[in-house]
Order: C-alpha cells, then structure tokens, then sequence
C-alpha cells in the first residue's frame, strides 16, 4: 500500500506512522509516498531525525550510537536527511533525543536545507524575469499562447481538433516557467515553517 502525505511537523509524522504500525502496516519506503507492507499489528515507538553525512563511516557511526540505545534504524541514507528509527528495546527511552536543544535541532537542519535549495532557485528566477521568458500577457490574453493560423476563425470539429491538439503546447510554452517561482515559494514557506517548529521544541 502507498500514501501520499506532506509533513513538515515530524511529531505528527511520527504519531501517524505509529497509528499505521497499530493498523498492521510497517513502513518500508518513503522514496515515492509512504509505502507500506502489511504484517502483524504493533504498538511501537516510532521517532525521526534529519541529518546527511558527507562520510558512509560518519553514518555508520550515527546508526550505531542510537542502535546501541536501543533504536532500529528503519530508514534513510547519508544522502537522504531523514532518519526513521524504531524503538526496539523496552527498556529505552521513548525519544532518541536527551533534551530539547538536540530534539530541536532537527528542524534547525531542515529548514537550513530548505534555504539552500531556495538560494539555488533564487538565480533561476531572476533569469526568467530579465531574459522575457516569463509571459505575464498570458494571463490577460492566453489566446497568445496558440500558434496555429487562423485557429480563432475555425468552427466545429476542426476549431476542437486544432485547439485541443495544441492546448498542452500552448500550456508549457506559456506557464511552464511557473514551475521556478512556485518552487522558491514553497522551498521559503517550508524554511520558514521548520524554523518556528525548531523555535517552538526549543520551549
């Protein structure tokens, strides 16, 4: 089973992926959506990290220490950022973190890396302001976007035939370039949401 979900509050995150695991379903990849596999119910602690490693080793020591406090690291890569671990041993603590400052951190990271990959989107937009590329007419006169000659003066099928074999032609030649403005916004929005809850867990 697949499920696409958004989630910037990793607490949340973690009490759904625990009310799933309650349900019978374990999670087994977050690559594309969450998918899922079904087995047999359980009530376990499910907790999450963010954080990417520039040496497999330095991660393989990361995995060790929680592993060693009785975590099973369920998910994540040195690359990925996201860390999935599970509580393995009854004895251990209910979070892999020791204090506040260090649960607070992980938001810290992550709306660090939404910043970066904004400021990597920030050059992209500035150049489609000022190269013309970005066709603000399209949104008053969006008849501007089709090329084919005498289109408005066709009727019946031809009009329908021509038009709707270059609708999604005219739809990427106009408001393609939407993709880069909307992509900076989000990438500040989520900056900005992980940084309250990183302001808020240090409470």
């Amino acid at each position: 089973m697949r499920k696409f979900k958004c989630f910037i509050d990793y607490d949340k995150e973690e009490k759904w992926l625990r009310e799933m695991a309650n349900k019978g379903w374990q999670l087994e990849n977050t690559s594309f959506g969450y998918k899922f596999r079904e087995t047999t119910p359980e009530d376990t602690v499910i907790k999450i990290d963010y954080r990417t490693f520039k040496k497999q080793d330095d991660f393989m020591e990361y995995r060790t220490l929680f592993e060693d406090s009785g975590w099973e690291h369920m998910l994540g890569t040195k690359h990925s950022g996201t860390q999935y671990f599970k509580k393995k041993d009854n004895n251990s603590d209910n979070d892999i973190f020791s204090d506040q400052k260090s649960k607070a951190g992980k938001y810290k990271r992550l709306s660090n890396m939404f910043m970066e990959v904004a400021i990597c989107y920030l050059p992209i937009f500035v150049a489609i302001q000022t190269t013309g590329v970005m066709d603000i007419e399209a949104f008053v006169d969006p008849k501007s976007l089709y090329y084919t000659e005498g289109l408005w003066d066709m009727h019946g099928v031809s009009f329908w035939k021509a038009f709707l074999f270059e609708t999604p032609f005219a739809l990427f030649r106009g408001f393609m370039w939407l993709f880069i403005p909307v992509a900076l916004f989000l990438f500040l929005f989520f900056s900005y949401r992980a940084n309250k809850l990183y302001e808020k867990n240090l409470n």
